[in-house]
């Protein structure tokens, strides 16, 4: 049996998202049993970036504004420059991001994805990793920001880069089965 059979996944992106960065780890989730859902601003497919060029179309399954936090047991937040720069500037999206949060399911962020745990204002105190040149947006955000392919601060799952994903992929179930952490709620109302 499937050891995320019976479990949904969401993977919030916009067009621009590193291709690899949603692909790789929505097909080990898939592989795993999970129902896995594309969340986008827009309806109908967002394109990938991948290496130096746009990549391949991805379909979107829901709608930003039609999904809530209850219909999944963790979220992914892909990199590449463009997606979670768009992202963290589309207030849903970031308030989508801290609600998850604060619910205490699994969140995952990898390279440049983190931009929107600093706009969600949900890093201090915090043992993150990211792109390196998010290291300075991060710091200000309150983490503690350490260069590792994976690291898990309560829930909080984060990565550097591409070649991380098997590390970050493997963590990310491990989160999962291991659930909600449901004491996150009151340290972001500090």
């Amino acid at each position: 049996m499937a050891k995320l059979a019976g479990y949904s996944v969401a993977i919030l992106a916009s067009d621009g998202f590193e291709q690899s960065e949603l692909q790789v780890p929505q097909r080990r989730l898939k592989d795993e049993g999970a129902a896995v859902e594309v969340i986008a601003p827009k309806a109908g497919t967002i394109k990938g970036w991948s290496k130096k060029n746009w990549g391949d179309e991805v379909k979107v399954d829901r709608t930003l504004s039609d999904a809530s936090v209850d219909d999944y047991d963790a979220l992914i937040l892909p990199g590449g420059v463009i997606n979670p720069d768009h992202l963290r500037m589309n207030e849903d999206a970031v308030d989508f991001v801290r609600a998850f949060y604060e619910s205490g399911k699994p969140l995952a962020a990898i390279c440049h994805g983190p931009w929107l745990l600093v706009e969600a204002g949900i890093l201090d105190g915090k043992t993150a990793t990211s792109w390196p040149s998010l290291r300075t947006d991060m710091t200000n955000a309150g983490a503690s920001w350490v260069d590792r392919e994976v690291v898990v601060d309560d829930g909080l799952i984060t990565s550097r880069k591409p070649e991380d994903l098997d590390a970050f992929c493997a963590k990310l179930v491990e989160e999962i089965l291991e659930g909600e952490h449901s004491d996150r709620e009151s340290e972001t109302a500090r």
